[in-house]
């Protein structure tokens, strides 16, 4: 007679923003996206979107599901869909990203692994993925 009413949790639309006078060192972890537009030192693990900013610098390790980079990034860069590189990005360090795209211009002096490329056959046999 009365449907029940199903509970969904909200979907968070944090936004964390780390200024371009303002310096972290430590780790942080948040549901939202970040914008970096100053620097930070440490770890940052979001399920959401990180942003590197023209001014912004970050050393130390990123774990997200998408990521865009304008400034520069030096660490241990975990992506699990798409990493983004604008023209004035300058990235090195080790990478592991679901998708790449990257904007003539962009420095990428990175060891980059892409998940996904390898398809892993019943009997244990790998075989390559045909790309673009």
């Amino acid at each position: 007679m009365f449907l029940e009413k199903k509970v969904i949790p909200p979907i968070s639309s944090e936004r964390n923003v780390v200024g371009k006078n303002t310096s972290i060192v430590g780790d942080v972890k948040s549901e939202g996206d970040f914008r970096i537009d100053g620097s930070v030192e440490g770890t940052i693990k979001t399920a959401g979107r990180v942003v590197i900013g023209a001014l912004g610098c970050v050393n130390g390790k990123i774990i997200s599901e998408n990521a865009d980079i304008e400034g520069k990034f030096s660490g241990e860069l975990l992506v699990n869909n798409l990493l983004t590189l604008k023209a004035t990005a300058k990235i090195t360090g080790e990478v592991s990203i679901g998708k790449l795209l990257v904007e003539p211009g962009a420095e990428f002096n990175a060891t980059c692994t892409m998940k996904g490329s390898v398809m892993e056959l019943q009997n244990g046999q790998t075989k390559q993925e045909k790309t673009a």
